[in-house]
């Protein structure tokens, strides 16, 4: 088995890419619809809304390319898995980027809320907690396909040894967690932000371990 190192540093820069700019992005949004009054603030503070949802177009890009990278990778230990984390990566972009065009709507709202006075008892408010509504269901649905897919890709990892079997258990782990607490928000609970941590620390620690040591190649899948 051969492993070109540029590939792996190459997908260690798309996570940690990916990482950086879903959680900029999204902060940046976040920082104005978590306002009480969003539709006011939305408008003025559409270039900030803006540049939240180009790093959020940025990790779409991001995850797809580093599905297509890790394809011929993967697909030397077992195809299905590689297809199914390459298509799981596909349909979390896809879900990802259907969830920007929430923000894109909203930002017109708020122009029009703010043209006719912003009256509280007008039905604006009721139209953009639907688009809200819209934009958390489409990250949650985002969340387990990426949950999915990744469980493969680090069952996968564990299986073949190709990174050390702790790590890979810690994805194994935090991509479960992920896939319960999309799960939990899907039907309306808040599984608060624990869930998140040991996915976060795998997409942290795993491509800092592939720019410092890389993919052990084995030309065997043996445990």
């Amino acid at each position: 088995m051969t492993i070109n190192k540029r590939t792996e540093r190459t997908v260690a820069v798309l996570f940690l890419l990916a990482t950086v700019a879903f959680m900029t992005g999204s902060g940046l949004i976040d920082s104005v619809l978590n306002q009480p009054d969003y539709l006011s603030h939305l408008y003025p503070n559409r270039m900030k809304v803006t540049i939240g949802l180009f790093l959020e177009l940025l990790n779409s890009a991001a995850v797809v390319g580093i599905a297509i990278l890790m394809l011929p990778i993967l697909k030397q230990h077992n195809q299905p898995i590689a297809y199914g984390y390459l298509s799981s990566r596909i349909i979390e972009s896809v879900l990802l980027i259907g969830g920007t065009i929430c923000p894109i709507l909203l930002v017109a709202l708020s122009k029009q809320y703010i043209s006719d006075g912003g009256a509280a008892n007008s039905h604006f408010p009721i139209i953009g907690d639907l688009i809200l509504v819209a934009q958390n269901n489409a990250f949650e649905l985002a969340m387990i396909a990426l949950s999915l897919g990744s469980l493969m890709f680090c069952y996968l990892l564990y299986r073949t040894r190709l990174i050390p079997r702790t790590l890979s258990l810690l994805g194994l782990v935090g991509y479960m967690a992920l896939l319960f607490s999309s799960c939990l928000s899907i039907i309306g609970l808040d599984p608060g932000m624990l869930l998140f941590i040991p996915g976060g620390l795998f997409e942290l620690i795993f491509p800092i371990w592939l720019i410092v040591k890389g993919f052990v190649p084995r030309s065997d899948g043996s445990n």
